[in-house]
This record gives structure tokens, sequence and C-alpha cells, in this order.
């Protein structure tokens, strides 16, 4: 097989400070900070209750696929949860679903 040349980008600080400071960067950035927050959220309950995405999936009564495209609609303005989902799966994780406005 040929090589590609391909070089990962190294997504450190240093590489989030320099795309930060390119011109419009920031503020697109900036305008996403609540579906990055909530998703930082779920992902970081599910990580710290030690479970998989099959293991919410059997706590919640849904399929693995289900409980992927939740942690992927968190990034997507086509779909959104519904709270009732966002509550199971809270629960799922030994948590409790709570939402603030700041």
């Amino acid at each position: 097989m040929a090589e590609t040349g391909y070089q990962p980008v190294p997504h450190d600080a240093v590489f989030r400070k320099t795309l930060l400071a390119k011109p419009g960067v920031k503020k697109a950035f900036n305008a996403l900070e609540e579906e990055y927050t909530a998703l930082h959220a779920i992902l970081d309950a599910r990580q710290t209750a030690g479970l998989t995405q099959a293991e919410v999936a059997s706590r919640m009564g849904t399929t693995v696929s289900a409980v992927s495209r939740l942690e992927a609609s968190l990034r997507s303005e086509k779909h959104s949860p519904s709270f009732a989902t966002l509550r199971k799966y809270a629960q799922a994780c030994g948590k409790k679903l709570l939402i603030q406005m700041v």
C-alpha cells in the first residue's frame, strides 16, 4: 500500500490556542458552547459510572445504536433528545438530570 503522507494533528492545548486565534473560529466555537457542555456532561456521566454504551442501553431498555445516536445528537441540529430520554440516560448512569439556566 502506498504511503499517503497523512500526519494526524494533535488536539492539545497548543493546537486549540492556535486554532482559536484564527478569525471567526473563536466566535463559531463559542456559539457551540452549550452543545459541547451538554455533550461533555453526558459522556462524563457514562465514563464516570464506568459504563459502556451497551451497558447504558441495557439499563435504558434500548439498543446500543440508540445510545450512540443520543450521544451524537447533541452535536447535531437535526435531532434533539426528549427530556424523558435524557432522564433515562442520566438514571442509567446513576445520575439525576438537572437543567439550569444561568
